[in-house]
Formats: C-alpha cells, sequence, structure tokens
C-alpha cells in the first residue's frame, strides 16, 4: 500500500470526525443483531425443549465470531500490507490457505465447545452425559451452515479496500452482524429439525455434521506440511480453550438473565447486538492497533494507548449511539415503546456499555500489545480473544445493571 493511503487510515489529527462516521457505518449494521433477537424471542418455546439450547446459545454466537475475527483480522491485515491481493481469482497462496485453516478451525471449535459445554452442563445446567452428543451434533451442524458467511466477509473486505475505506473498521463490524443473523438461523434450524421433525429431522442434522468432519479430515492432510497453514491451526488451538471455557460461563450468566427476566422479550431481542457492538468496538481498537503494530506505527507498549485515544474515544461514542438506538428499536419491535419504558431500558444498556467497553477496550489493546511483544501474530489472537470477552463482559455487564434496576425500582432507592 502507498505511503499515502497509509497516512489516510492512521495518521492521528484528521482521523476524529471521519473514523468516527466509518465506526458508525460499520456499526449502523449491528441493528440487524436485532433481527437474531426477535428470532431467539419468536423461538422461545423451541429454546425451552432442552435444558442446554439456551445456555449454548452464546457458545454458538461465540463460535462464529472467534472463526470470522480470525478470518477478517487475518485479511484485513494481508490487504494493508500486501501478502493477499483484493480479487478472489489468481490470488496468493497465503489467501487460499487462510480459507483452508477456517475450515478446520471450525471443526476444532465446535468439538471444544461441545466438550467445555457438557463439563458446565453437568455442573450448572442440570444435563447429563447422554446429552453430550446431541449437543455436539447440533453444533457441528449449525458451523457447517455457518461456513458461507467467509465468502461474504471476503467480498466485503475487498469492497471496502478497493473503496479507500479501512478494513480494519469495517469488515468485522458488518460481518459479525451478518454472522450472528446466519448463525442464529442454522441454529433455531438445527433445533427444530433435531426436536420436531423427528427421525428424518435428525438424520439430516447428523449428515451435516459428518459433512464437517469429513471435509475437515480431507483438507488437513493435504495442508499440513504448510508452514503458514501450521502457524494459524497452532495459534488458533492457544485460544481455543480458553474461549470454550469462557462462553460458557457466558451461557451461564445467560440462564441467569433469563430468569432474571422472565418473558421481556425486548431483552432477548436486543442481547445479540449488544453483544455485537462490544465485540466490535474491541475489534477496531484490536485490529487497527495489530495492523499499525505491523507498519511500525505503534510502540509496543501500554503507554501507546495514548497514540490511539482518538480512535477509542469515536469507537465508543459510536456504540453509545447505537445502544440508544437498540432501546428504541427493541421495545417499538414488541410493541412497548413509551417514553418510561425507553428511559428506563436506555439506562440499563447505558450502564451496560460503560461496563463492557471500558473492559473490553482494555482487553483488546492489552492483548495486540502481549502478542506482538512474543513474537506471536496478533491477529490469531486478538478478534477471537476479545470478541469470546466481549460476550461475557457483556453479559455479566447486563446482569449487573438489571440488578441495579431491579434494586432501583423494589429496594427503596
Amino acid at each position: 500500500m502507498k505511503l499515502a493511503n497509509i497516512s489516510h487510515y492512521f495518521g492521528r489529527d484528521a482521523l476524529s470526525p471521519r473514523f468516527l462516521k466509518e465506526a458508525l457505518i460499520a456499526f449502523s449494521f449491528n441493528i440487524g443483531g436485532i433481527l437474531a433477537g426477535f428470532i431467539v424471542a419468536s423461538q422461545l418455546n423451541v429454546f425451552q425443549l432442552s435444558p442446554w439450547a439456551i445456555a449454548v446459545y452464546p457458545a454458538i454466537l461465540t463460535a462464529r465470531g472467534v472463526i470470522s475475527g480470525l478470518f477478517s483480522g487475518r485479511l484485513s491485515t494481508a490487504l494493508h500490507i500486501g501478502t493477499i491481493h483484493p480479487r478472489l481469482r489468481g490470488n496468493t497462496k497465503s489467501f487460499y490457505m487462510l480459507f483452508k485453516s477456517l475450515i478446520v478451525i471450525t471443526l476444532e471449535t465446535s468439538v471444544a465447545m461441545s466438550l467445555v459445554s457438557m463439563i458446565f452442563g453437568s455442573l450448572f445446567w442440570g444435563i447429563t452425559f447422554a446429552d453430550f452428543s446431541d449437543i455436539l451434533i447440533v453444533i457441528l451442524a449449525t458451523m457447517i451452515l455457518g461456513l458461507t458467511n467467509s465468502l461474504f466477509t471476503v467480498e466485503i473486505a475487498f469492497i471496502s479496500f478497493k473503496k479507500g475505506l479501512d478494513p480494519d473498521v469495517i469488515v468485522y463490524p458488518i460481518m459479525s452482524t451478518v454472522a450472528d443473523i446466519v448463525i442464529t438461523l442454522c441454529y433455531v434450524f438445527a433445533l427444530n429439525l433435531f426436536f420436531l421433525s423427528g427421525f428424518v429431522g435428525r438424520y439430516i442434522v447428523i449428515f451435516l455434521g459428518a459433512a464437517l468432519i469429513i471435509l475437515a479430515l480431507d483438507v488437513l492432510p493435504r495442508c499440513i506440511h504448510d508452514q503458514g497453514f501450521v502457524k494459524t491451526i497452532k495459534e488458533s488451538l492457544l485460544t481455543l480453550v480458553f474461549v470454550a471455557f469462557v462462553v460458557n460461563v457466558t451461557g451461564t450468566i445467560l440462564k441467569n438473565i433469563s430468569e432474571i427476566v422472565g418473558s421481556r422479550k425486548e431483552i432477548y431481542t436486543v442481547y445479540p447486538a449488544l453483544i455485537d457492538t462490544v465485540g466490535d468496538v474491541g475489534s477496531v481498537v484490536g485490529s487497527t492497533a495489530t495492523t499499525k503494530l505491523a507498519l511500525g506505527l505503534l510502540k509496543p507498549s501500554f503507554d501507546g494507548i495514548r497514540n490511539h485515544a482518538t480512535r477509542i474515544s469515536a469507537t465508543w461514542t459510536a456504540s453509545i449511539i447505537m445502544f440508544t438506538v437498540y432501546s428504541i428499536l427493541s421495545l417499538f419491535t414488541q410493541g412497548t415503546f413509551t417514553l418510561h419504558a425507553f428511559l428506563g431500558f436506555a439506562s440499563v444498556l447505558l450502564i451496560t456499555n460503560i461496563i463492557a467497553v471500558s473492559a473490553i477496550v482494555l482487553v483488546s489493546y492489552a492483548v495486540a500489545i502481549l502478542t506482538f511483544k512474543k513474537g506471536l501474530d496478533p491477529d490469531n489472537f486478538v478478534i477471537p480473544i476479545e470478541s469470546s470477552l466481549a460476550d461475557g463482559i457483556t453479559s455479566i455487564a447486563l446482569l449487573v445493571a438489571l440488578v441495579l434496576a431491579n434494586y432501583m425500582v423494589y429496594g427503596g432507592v
């Protein structure tokens, strides 16, 4: 990339208004998360068919987010430094190997999520070992259907890069929302097939899960000697167990939230959009930091966060605006909008934002710096780690905000 374009993307002085605009454009796609939440709210009866169905949902969202985050982060940085070209045909070897590694990582992530779900499920969700095969099959089937997002990710990355936009800012926020909608539809589809369509439905789900295993086993022996492929797989494995535990904590928290909110569908409706946006803040802060580090424009130290303050403040401002929009849309969607309801719900979401975004900014920047200093590729860690933590952090922040709101209403404050 030309130095003028690098300056255009990463110069500090003139970026604040432009960066806020780019962040708002990217984050506006998270409104689609309301659709994902509406799907969940409208399918609560399906999620109640098994004690693990609602608890596994955050794991499904996060697994897709981890994979999309790793893919979009690697893709964005590669476009900036020129190791991948913005075209589908006649691209570099790195581009095609990244696709193949995505298939193997999808299988690894699915199995890891299922195993840890079994551990948490036996301890906190009231399920038995007999449920493990059901969880594994449903997750595998859901994840192979979700692989179609990769093609959309590539197109968005290439188009934004060619249009002079920063793919570090545009790609993951847009695709995380698209992925949430698609993966929610896939999960609901798999649950309906598995629980409500008899033996035929179960066999379809089993076939889809087996197809992912076969596809990964076909790719693995043909790519195992490629250093870039092996590096991506190895470094992604370092995050998998950590991420798997975090997202199952998130699932347990969501079960607790569901016990507090009961049938308040506006909470379920807004939930995917909230975790999307907090994850997007972390991805923008972390991904732009990793690109700056790769280009030598940011010192690998915690003091350097001051040189990243313009991007952080613009991104945070955009997230607050979007949280306000979500509160309005969620209430309208459920037909419960009043000024009193809006002020109360918006206050809950603002508290959630302050807690969650402040935490995820520090996490994203810290992971970028620490992995870079250790000689690792930050793009293999930043978005996968921050996106999984974002889900848990946002869920905890929402739970705290709901408890505070209940205390203020019923506790005499």
